[in-house]
């Protein structure tokens, strides 16, 4: 028996990973926050599997499961939104099965991140403008962010910012950036990214707040901010270049 923690993906049933869709198939129980995880991602489930909504339970009411589960042999998967590895509140049950004895493992997923730079199809590095993306949201109730982990500290770098749970703090979050962000700088606010309900709104930090209803952006939104995100064409990347040789291609030479 052990426990499998499974990245669902952003919300799409078929972006889940394929050894995450297997490991379902086969589970005897199965848990997911029903707060978070769409259930069209229990379809990749067996007919018999236990499927436990943990979005009431606590922390000692979802250990409970996980013991009752190793005492009667069974597979367990773990279902979490999006990467376990990213605001997946995993550590803490890991450590728990650890001092309990039960193995487990965990399964990447795709990250919303990376769900909502291709739901503005952008490329969140390039060349002379951004090669460093930094991941971070701001404190909530659940957890609060480290001073020294400030927006207006990351805001300095001028990097590729994606903010999670940012909807309902998207005032201050802008306000923040233009402490160090040029107010031309492009933001994008993408909701329920790959869901049916997705939204997405392109814009400007100088002109986002008078373009959209924050109170439409409360939930489920992760804001990306950015000059990679610009449309304008830039410096291309040298790795594709003709006379660009590397030990998997070779550059042609004209002939004399």
């Amino acid at each position: 028996m052990k426990v499998s923690f499974v990245g669902a993906g952003p919300g799409a049933a078929d972006l889940i990973t394929v050894r995450g869709a297997r490991l379902l198939a086969t589970a005897d129980t199965v848990m997911y926050a029903g707060s978070l995880v769409p259930e069209a991602l229990l379809e990749h489930c067996g007919p018999h599997a236990e499927i436990v909504n943990t979005a009431a339970l606590n922390l000692e009411q979802q250990q409970a499961i996980y013991e009752r589960a190793h005492a009667d042999g069974k597979e367990v998967v773990r279902l979490h939104s999006g990467d376990p590895a990213i605001y997946g509140a995993t550590a803490e049950q890991m450590r728990r099965l650890e001092r309990l004895g039960i193995p487990y493992e965990i399964v990447p997923g795709v990250s919303s991140f990376t769900a909502a730079a291709a739901a503005i199809e952008a490329e969140l590095t390039r060349p002379d403008v951004s090669q460093t993306i930094i991941l971070t949201r701001v404190s909530g109730r659940a957890s609060a962010v480290p001073e020294k982990e400030a927006l207006s500290r990351l805001a300095a770098h001028r990097a590729t910012l994606c903010i999670f749970l940012s909807g309902p703090h998207l005032k201050n979050i802008v306000a923040d950036l233009l402490e160090h962000y040029d107010p031309e700088t492009p933001i994008a606010l993408v909701q329920c990214a790959t869901r049916p309900e997705q939204r997405v709104h392109r814009g400007t930090l100088a002109r986002i707040l008078d373009e959209v209803k924050v109170s439409d952006w409360q939930l489920t939104t992760i804001c990306l901010v950015g000059e990679a995100l610009s449309r304008h064409d830039g410096v291309e990347s040298r790795l594709y270049a003709m006379d660009y040789a590397h030990r998997f291609r070779k550059v042609a030479r004209e002939e004399p």
